[in-house]
C-alpha cells in the first residue's frame, strides 16, 4: 500500500472545500482530473474516502481519519522547510503575511517595505481578506502568520496584541453635521449608516456602536471593503465608522470629514496571530520582531481644521 502525497493533497483540498469543483478551482485543475486523482488514491488504499451519495460530498469515516493525518503530514513538511531555512538564515526565502482588510491595506505595506530594506533577499507577499477569511487560511496552514484587527479566541492560535486603533465616524465634507463641535446619538437618528460586509471585524464594531447609541433600527446599507466604503461616504450615500488609519489621506485631501462623536468609541487591538503547533520560519520570526518594535501605528490622523 502506497500513499501518494500529491493525491493526498488533492484529496485534502476536496475535503476542505466541500466539493470537487471548488477544489479544482483552487488547484487550477479540471474537475475530472481532481476526481480521477481522488479515485486513484482510493484504489491505492482500497477504501472509499469520499461519500458521493448526497447533494454535498463529505468524507467517509476512513476519509476523516486520512484527512486528520494529512493535516499533520503537511504541517510537518512546513516545519521541515522552516528548519532548513534556519540553516541559511535570512539570506533568501519568502515571507507571506496575512492581514485583515484594514490592517493588510494600511499597516502591512509600509511594514513590509521596511522589512524588505532590512532583508533584501526575502520576497514578501501579502494575503488580504476580512478576519474570517484570514483566520480560515491561517488555521488551514495556507498562511504562517497574520496581523488582524480584534482578538481571535480560537484555541489553536497564539495571539499577541501589538498595536491598537480606533474607529472614527466619517461623512462627506458637505454633510450637515460636518463642522459641528460635537455630534451625539440624537443627531444621528435620521442618518443612513454604511456597514462593512459580514465577516469583517469592523462590521462587528459598527453593530456594537449602533447598539450603544440605541440606533439599531437606523437606515443602513452594506458595502464591501474600506475603499468602497470611503467612496460611498464621499459621494454622500451615508455615514460610516471606519479605522482612523484608513482615512488619513482622505481627510488631508478634504474628500472626507470626521465627525467628533460623543461618547468616544473604545479602541480595538491589532493582533499578531499564528498557529500554536507551527514552527515559525526565520523570516516570520524577524517580521514579528519588527512588528513588536513599532509601538504605534506608523500613520497619524491629522487634527480637524477647527482643532476640535
Amino acid at each position: 500500500m502506497e500513499l501518494n502525497l500529491h493525491r493526498l493533497w488533492i484529496f485534502m483540498q476536496v475535503v476542505e472545500h466541500h466539493g470537487f469543483s471548488a477544489a479544482a478551482h483552487r488547484l487550477y485543475m479540471s474537475q475530472p482530473s481532481v476526481s480521477n486523482q481522488v479515485r486513484r488514491l482510493e484504489q491505492s488504499l482500497k477504501v472509499t474516502l469520499i461519500d458521493r451519495s448526497g447533494t454535498r460530498i463529505r468524507p467517509t469515516a476512513e476519509g476523516e481519519v486520512l484527512a486528520e493525518y494529512g493535516k499533520r503530514v503537511f504541517l510537518l513538511a512546513q516545519e521541515a522547510v522552516a528548519a532548513v531555512q534556519q540553516v541559511s538564515g535570512l539570506a533568501s526565502g519568502r515571507l507571506l503575511v496575512g492581514g485583515s482588510t484594514t490592517v493588510g491595506t494600511y499597516l502591512l505595506p509600509p511594514l513590509l517595505a521596511r522589512f524588505a530594506q532590512q532583508h533584501p533577499g526575502i520576497d514578501c507577499d501579502i494575503f488580504v481578506g476580512n478576519n474570517e477569511a484570514v483566520l480560515d487560511r491561517l488555521v488551514a496552514g495556507d498562511i504562517g502568520i497574520a496581523v488582524v484587527a480584534g482578538a481571535p479566541t480560537a484555541s489553536r492560535l497564539v495571539t499577541e496584541t501589538v498595536l491598537d486603533e480606533r474607529l472614527v465616524l466619517i461623512a462627506a465634507p458637505a454633510h450637515p453635521l460636518t463642522g459641528r463641535d460635537q455630534v451625539g446619538p440624537d443627531d444621528l437618528a435620521d442618518a443612513r449608516f454604511l456597514l462593512r460586509e459580514p465577516g469583517s471585524q469592523t462590521r462587528e464594531l459598527q453593530e456594537q456602536a449602533l447598539a450603544q447609541w440605541e440606533l439599531t433600527d437606523a437606515s443602513r446599507s452594506d458595502v464591501w471593503g474600506p475603499e468602497a466604503l470611503k467612496q460611498c461616504v464621499s459621494a454622500g450615500l451615508g455615514l460610516a465608522l471606519i479605522s482612523e488609519h484608513a482615512v488619513v489621506d482622505d481627510v488631508r485631501a478634504g474628500t472626507l470629514a470626521i465627525l467628533p462623536i460623543n461618547p468616544l468609541l473604545r479602541s480595538r487591538p491589532v493582533t499578531l496571530v499564528y498557529r500554536r503547533d507551527r514552527l515559525l520560519s526565520p523570516a516570520e520570526r524577524a517580521f514579528t520582531t519588527l512588528l513588536r518594535s513599532v509601538g504605534r501605528w506608523p500613520r497619524e490622523l491629522p487634527e480637524p481644521a477647527d482643532g476640535s
